[in-house]
């Protein structure tokens, strides 16, 4: 990729975006794709550009190139393997300005609230994954006197890595990462929603590694993914997305038997104690709740029980809050929220918030100002919606909305909230605020899910292992048990001294 430091940052992503439209990553080149899917700019509803619609032919060119790389990379010693995976993270910081703003293009989020952390994040845990080459060992087994015996860990192969359009960068790392450091080659099928940081950043690895350990494909989710799902040189699938095409992906994976990790949705509860300080409470509701990027998360804090000592002025204070945030123009650097990333989400996500303005029991409050029409195109911006009162076992409070609406009701018993906040399929993430430490360690422990904080809010953070429970899916990422598990399989070896 050629260097170009000298040029704005909106030159180069416009760069970026025509030098990967219509094309896959195969084998260290751009291969041209006969088809193509028309890459919307949700601010402004323009067309940003075009991608590849690659097909089952395609993904298997795209196998084939990584299953050729599988064995010299293998045989690169693991220190290497990291080193080189740790420098594209520094080359990714490099490219921060041109990167944030091409991904805040596609995606609709800002670029100052959400953007440029993305790419930090991606480029960290490029950097600590990069460093844990040493750590893939294994270990001897005290068996008999006079046999040695010990276990090996080895590549498992070609990985697949389904992303979606969320956190794209993000995501792309919690998988091809540890992939990468542990000694396979990568697929990555990009999302067609946002694929072309995607692609600029899957090129800087490109460049620095041998052709054919990563490769990009994009396309539809019923071609291009369930190709690479069912391909029968594919040992492992890692994917990030919805329930019902998880599930899909799993049933797929178990008629091969292979192995899947599968982070999935949530419905996080994040419960409030009489006791907490209300400031703090309510910009962990902000922060955890993920509105700046419009609650396009899996981990967002989308049901909110509060005790009733405290309840209606949390309520007041988190509306107060709310309303000074600007929604508006992606690329604005006075944007907090940008926008939902589609026209089919929006029209899920207001689907839910009819629902709660339906409901006779419930009380909607939507919060801050929408941008005026004359800078964005208005269809695809939502306001921050909190939903009041409304029945429990109401789709609102029970299914995953993806969208900037949360529940908020009001408590007394611990018993009771706990129930509640644990009746769910999900069990993704939670988060337990108060200021009595005994409170704080029994909720920790009572509430069913995989990623539990004590008043903070945090994202997937690199060294914290995160995964969820139940139907949120399968495995763990963010750590060195991630990439072990995961990305390696264990051999055991056994030599007869006698």
């Amino acid at each position: 990729m050629k260097d170009t430091h000298d040029i704005s940052p909106a030159a180069q992503a416009e760069l970026w975006r025509d030098r990967y439209s219509k094309v896959a990553l195969i084998g260290g080149r751009l291969v041209p794709s006969a088809n193509a899917i028309e890459v919307i700019e949700p601010a402004h509803m323009t067309v940003l550009g075009e991608v590849a619609a690659n097909d089952a032919a395609d993904v298997d060119a795209a196998v084939a190139a990584a299953k050729a790389a599988a064995h010299d990379w293998a045989e690169t010693p693991a220190r290497e393997r990291g080193r080189l995976v740790a420098e594209a993270g520094r080359i990714m910081l490099a490219q921060l300005e041109p990167l944030a703003h091409l991904l805040a293009r596609e995606t609709g989020k800002a670029i100052r609230t959400e953007c440029r952390g993305e790419i930090r994040v991606a480029a960290d845990l490029l950097e600590m994954f990069g460093g844990l080459g040493s750590e893939i060992k294994g270990e001897t087994l005290p068996f008999a006197p006079d046999v040695f015996a010990a276990t090996t860990r080895e590549p498992v192969g070609v990985v697949g890595a389904i992303l979606p359009w969320n956190v794209p960068l993000v995501l792309m790392m919690l998988k091809i990462a540890p992939a990468l450091v542990a000694g396979n080659p990568v697929v990555i099928k990009a999302s067609e929603v946002a694929p072309f940081a995607t692609y600029a950043c899957a090129e800087m690895l490109a460049a620095l590694l041998p052709e054919g350990v990563i490769n990009v494909v994009c396309g539809s989710g019923a071609e291009c993914g369930q190709a690479l799902v069912d391909h029968r040189d594919v040992a492992k699938i890692t994917f990030t997305g919805s329930e019902a095409v998880g599930e899909k992906i799993y049933i797929s994976a178990a008629k091969r038997l292979i192995p899947v990790s599968l982070e999935l949705g949530g419905k996080s509860p994040m419960i409030v104690c009489a006791d907490v300080d209300l400031e703090r409470a309510v910009e962990g509701a902000v922060t955890g709740m993920r509105f700046t990027r419009q609650g396009q998360s899996c981990t967002a804090a989308s049901r909110i029980y509060v005790h009733a000592d405290i309840h209606d002025a949390f309520v007041a204070a988190l509306k107060a809050r709310l309303d000074t945030l600007v929604i508006g123009d992606p690329l604005d650097e006075a944007t907090d929220i940008g926008t939902i990333s589609s026209p089919q989400q929006v029209a899920k996500v207001k689907g839910y918030v009819a629902l709660a303005d339906a409901a006779p029991e419930a009380e909607v409050i939507r919060c801050a100002k929408l941008p005026e029409a004359d800078t964005v195109a208005p269809d695809l911006f939502l306001q921050p919606t909190l939903v009041l009162g409304i029945d429990p076992q109401s789709p609102v409070v029970q299914e995953e909305i993806f969208g900037p609406v949360t529940v908020i009701r009001k408590w007394t018993s611990y018993d009771e909230v706990m129930a509640q906040a644990n009746d769910t399929e999900f069990g993704l993430a939670a988060s337990i605020w108060t200021k009595d430490l005994a409170t704080a360690l029994t909720a920790s422990k009572q509430l069913d899910a995989g990623f539990v904080q004590v008043n903070a809010g945090f994202t997937i953070q690199p060294n914290l292992s995160y995964g969820g429970f139940g139907r949120s899916g399968l495995g763990k990422e963010a750590s060195l048990e991630s990439m072990l598990e995961h990305f390696t399989r264990k051999k055991t070896v056994v030599l007869s001294m006698s």
